[in-house]
């Protein structure tokens, strides 16, 4: 049996360049690990795979991430026996969080050694972009820059410590509704990913926070008012800057120390409806 840690991801910044021919968008963004996981738990067993998770909300069958991730690893390789794999959830669902991808991510991690593999970090990045786009990011956490469809991974320099104050208003959001109504032209402001790649180098928290950006909230805010307020609630608490997550509806706030996140989180619990959650940055997901 294997246990093993599944991150979720923010998005310091996220742009949208087009739709490619693929069908997929072309998009530039800085994505960040944090300490809020599900536990993924791998068992041999003979014959099939096997899910089961803590949720009854959760689908556990063959349209699940993390089963199709062992699917395809055992598959690719030929590997004669099964696993069942139990998620212990607390990432919460469809919330810009890539929760999924994480789950698929650390199942092949964990089948990798479990089945005594031996595969790269590029051969499971392959593996990954074949399940989805967050899948490669998660399978290495700390800060990193994603372009193409977000499987292309660049290492950055890595964000200065710090807490994330993390709201899940209880809605979910469709990823593809979010990118099939985004429109350019009614982007107001793009994220400056130059300048936000020099501030990481220059190790400076605050300029990161005033940088902050993503344009998909141009598609989610207008349909989910409550994200906006979730935003400026964060800042007036006292956080350093506030996003929307990938697609929503997630909003993070960041904040230097400890006792300022607490603040904002339970100012957060008094005033809104949302599921909230204090993690801290990650600076690498372990192999």
């Amino acid at each position: 049996m294997l246990t093993i840690s599944a991150y979720a991801k923010i998005n310091l910044a996220l742009d949208v360049l087009g739709r490619r021919s693929d069908g997929y968008h072309e998009v530039v963004m800085i994505m960040q690990a944090v300490t809020l996981a599900d536990t993924v738990t791998l068992t041999e067993q003979p014959g099939d795979i096997t899910v089961t998770c803590d949720r009854s909300d959760l689908a556990c069958d063959h349209t699940n991430l993390a089963y199709r991730a062992a699917a395809l690893i055992r598959d690719t390789f030929r590997i004669g026996r099964g696993v069942h794999i139990h998620l212990t959830k607390r990432i919460p669902l469809a919330a810009g969080l890539a929760g999924g991808s994480a789950d698929a991510a650390a199942v092949l991690r964990g089948l990798n050694r479990l089945w005594g593999l031996s595969l790269n970090s590029r051969e499971l990045e392959q593996l990954g972009a074949a399940l989805g786009s967050d899948v490669p990011f998660c399978l290495h956490g700390g800060t990193m820059l994603a372009t193409g469809r977000g499987e292309i991974l660049t290492p950055l320099p890595p964000l200065p410590h710090c807490f994330v104050v993390l709201a899940k208003p209880a809605v979910s959001v469709s990823t593809a509704w979010v990118y099939g109504n985004f429109r350019r032209e009614a982007v107001g402001r793009r994220p400056d990913i130059a300048a936000m790649r020099r501030s990481l180098a220059q190790a400076d928290l605050a300029a990161v926070a005033a940088g902050l950006g993503n344009v998909l909230e141009s598609v989610t805010i207008p349909a989910y008012p409550d994200i906006d307020r979730l935003k400026r609630l964060m800042v007036e608490a006292g956080a350093l800057g506030s996003l929307m997550s990938g697609s929503g509806p997630t909003v993070f706030g960041l904040a230097a120390g400890r006792e300022q996140a607490e603040h904002i989180a339970a100012t957060l619990r008094e005033q809104t409806a949302a599921e909230i959650f204090v993690a801290e940055t990650l600076m690498k997901v372990e192999e």
